[in-house]
């Protein structure tokens, strides 16, 4: 059963696996890291013990051994509010806000996934609108932003962009965005390494193995799935040596790839296969990722249902 199946499918409706050692080995030297908690895709409704799950999920990140200083939310919190009225996006987000005011004590920075925007249309505007709303209901001022994380710096994007040549969306940055980040990253000091964070894959390998990718003697992946300007970050990123890191969800697979000194984790998906299993060979879970004060990093995957 792929994506395009189990979506239809809930459109009418309304522990650890760990990758080895993702990134680089830990420094010999004992240094405290900066714990991250990386959720993404909780894709929370109304039926089947969605809500369940995520709590069970917040409840095993706020209890392990040693408890991360911050919670990230790529995106897709909601089911989706596209398929739906308005009404039933609302339902949805009222559920997220009460399980995230009941169940959570650790601070949360969030960003935009597909699923949350509603549009009454298609058309560029409206979806400016419709990441307005999802941003008040994440309680975020914005779809990209920077930060301090200890001794790192974080770069969330905002993958969502209107498809001028379709329908709906496809994954890359505008103009503006763009323009943003090429200062960001020149304002920052070579000495601080930097984490970037999107919805949508900027670079992922597990993409070819989500349906039936390879017909009529060629590779086919919708720019909806990894970003249309993937080649344009990957010649901006090589400018910046302290670029190290750069984490998604969206594909609800897991996958690392490494490709010009930077790591890129497609961290699966809290959901799983939509709160229906795992989503082929991934079970449902979130990644705890550790940025250590000399660069180094790890990046692990944890099953939080077993």
């Amino acid at each position: 059963m792929n994506r395009r199946t189990l979506l239809h499918q809930f459109s009418f409706l309304a522990g650890a696996l760990s990758l080895p050692q993702l990134g680089q080995a830990k420094s010999t030297t004992p240094q405290k890291p900066f714990r991250i908690a990386h959720i993404t895709d909780v894709h929370i409704m109304p039926l089947i013990g969605a809500a369940k799950g995520f709590s069970k999920c917040l409840e095993h990140i706020q209890n392990l051994p040693v408890k991360p200083d911050l919670i990230f939310n790529s995106g897709d919190a909601i089911m989706d509010a596209h398929r739906g009225g308005r009404s039933v996006a609302e339902k949805q987000w009222k559920l997220w806000n009460e399980v995230v005011s009941k169940e959570l004590s650790t601070p949360i920075i969030q960003s935009l996934g597909n699923h949350d925007i509603w549009v009454k249309n298609e058309s560029p505007q409206a979806i400016l609108d419709g990441k307005k709303w999802a941003l008040d209901e994440l309680k975020e001022p914005k779809s990209y932003f920077s930060k301090d994380l200890g001794l790192w710096h974080l770069i969330s994007l905002d993958s969502i962009s209107p498809n001028n040549k379709g329908k709906w969306y496809t994954g890359k940055l505008d103009e503006e965005q763009m323009d943003w980040l090429e200062k960001e990253l020149d304002s920052i000091s070579t000495l601080k390494p930097i984490m970037i964070v999107s919805h949508i894959p900027i670079l992922a390998a597990c993409i070819f193995f989500d349906g039936n990718r390879f017909e009529k003697n060629q590779w086919n992946i919708p720019g909806r799935w990894m970003h249309e300007d993937a080649s344009q970050l990957k010649d901006l990123f090589l400018k910046y040596p302290n670029v190290k890191l750069a984490v998604s969800g969206h594909i609800h697979l897991l996958d690392r790839v490494e490709y010009n000194g930077i790591t890129y984790c497609c961290n699966g998906a809290v959901s799983g296969a939509w709160w229906a299993g795992n989503y082929q060979q991934t079970q449902p879970g979130y990644a705890v990722i550790d940025l250590y004060p000399n660069g180094h990093f790890t990046n692990t995957y944890i099953n939080y249902q077993s």
